[in-house]
């Protein structure tokens, strides 16, 4: 009987060869350490010329009108024949900061945000500052002429004749953004962290700037500015139906007081009515006065309700982080941006040794396989 031939399996078939791996990097160490030093000296570039950026924050939660303090109105206005249980709540979504932030009415406002800029004797609006003041630094400047040099270059051929004639037009509807106003709102965008926590009800506004002083200006004007909208934007519909009403109470009122005076009138002059004609006018006055009255009268109760729903569809805002000028920069970590460059150029100068060997090891096999 023929004996079969079978290998030994051998352990070390299927696992990493860790003493030859070691071999590898140790003769081209000379190389690793080059690529590391690289790597370190971009780090280091990095490092000292990126400019500081400070953050600014506040913290704030909108007020909902309580059952209790909604039921104690109710009851009060109920004394006067006025219903409120029709009123609409005064909670405010949580979807719509973030749509007033996005939107093009609040960032051009906040475009013209006066700062106060070290070294300058007065404030100067945030569109004035980044385009006549502020600096990109070196890093900046390198990427605008590297990365960034092809939009640049498109930039300079770029026909702005149609962005002026849009500015010309006289249409309050319409709004237009020049091109550098677009440019600034982009960057407005990065600028501006908004976070909108649903559980707790409250809402966090940041800033980061390269002052540390007008992050903290821009801040607070961010934050006075999404509260202004936000009360336009959920008493609006209330104080257009308070308009409406008020516009027919004073029609209403001017017409009760004219049927008020033609009675009093018809009545001083017909002290003693013998005629059925008279008493027929006298009950046709009184039935004019009495309907005109009675819808005057409604009238009146409806202003009341409305102006109360006016008051309670007006939210309050409850700030619990004031406003801060941050005394530490936010970024850039110099030391731990550092050290992530050595440790990237360490492990990419090893990847690279591992490409060279695989690459010396499969130029030998073509050269035996010729």
């Amino acid at each position: 009987m023929k004996k079969e031939n079978i290998k030994p399996y051998r352990e070390d078939e299927d696992t990493i060869d860790f003493y030859k791996l070691l071999k590898e990097f140790w003769d081209e160490r000379r190389f690793i350490l080059k690529i590391t030093l690289i790597f370190t000296s971009i780090g280091l570039f990095i490092a000292v010329f990126s400019q500081n950026l400070y953050t600014s924050s506040t913290t704030f939660v909108p007020l909902v009108e309580g059952k209790s303090a909604k039921s104690g109105l109710g009851g009060l206005a109920s004394l006067a024949g006025i219903n409120l249980n029709g009123g609409s709540n005064s909670e405010i979504s949580p979807d719509l900061y973030p749509q007033i932030v996005k939107s093009i009415p609040f960032q051009k406002e906040l475009l013209q945000t006066q700062l106060l800029i070290e070294g300058q004797a007065s404030p100067v609006s945030y569109k004035w500052y980044y385009e006549n003041l502020y600096s990109l630094g070196v890093l900046g400047n390198l990427k605008k002429y590297t990365l960034g040099l092809p939009s640049t270059i498109i930039s300079l051929f770029t026909n702005d004749d149609k962005n002026n004639k849009i500015t010309n037009l006289n249409d309050d509807a319409i709004i237009s953004v020049s091109t550098e106003e677009g440019k600034l709102i982009k960057q407005l965008e990065n600028q501006i962290y908004l976070e909108v926590n649903t559980a707790e009800s409250f809402v966090t506004i940041s800033v980061t700037m390269h002052e540390a002083y007008a992050s903290s200006q821009l801040t607070l004007r961010a934050q006075e500015l999404l509260q202004e909208y936000a009360l336009k934007f959920k008493t609006e519909k209330s104080k257009d139906e308070l308009k409406y009403i008020e516009a027919r109470f004073l029609e209403k009122q001017k017409e009760f007081q004219e049927v008020q005076l033609n009675l009093a009138r018809f009545e001083d002059q017909n002290n003693s009515i013998n005629t059925s004609l008279g008493r027929t006018k006298l009950l046709q006055l009184k039935s004019d006065y009495n309907i005109t009255f009675n819808v005057y009268n409604e009238l009146a109760k409806q202003l009341e309700t409305q102006r109360l729903q006016v008051k309670q569809d007006t939210p309050l805002f409850t700030v619990l982080k004031p406003v801060t000028i941050p005394l530490v920069k936010s970024s850039p970590r110099r030391l731990l941006n550092l050290v992530a460059t050595i440790f990237v150029g360490f492990l990419f100068s090893l990847g690279l040794v591992k490409v060279k060997v695989f690459y010396n090891d499969f130029k030998k096999i073509k050269i035996r396989k010729t």
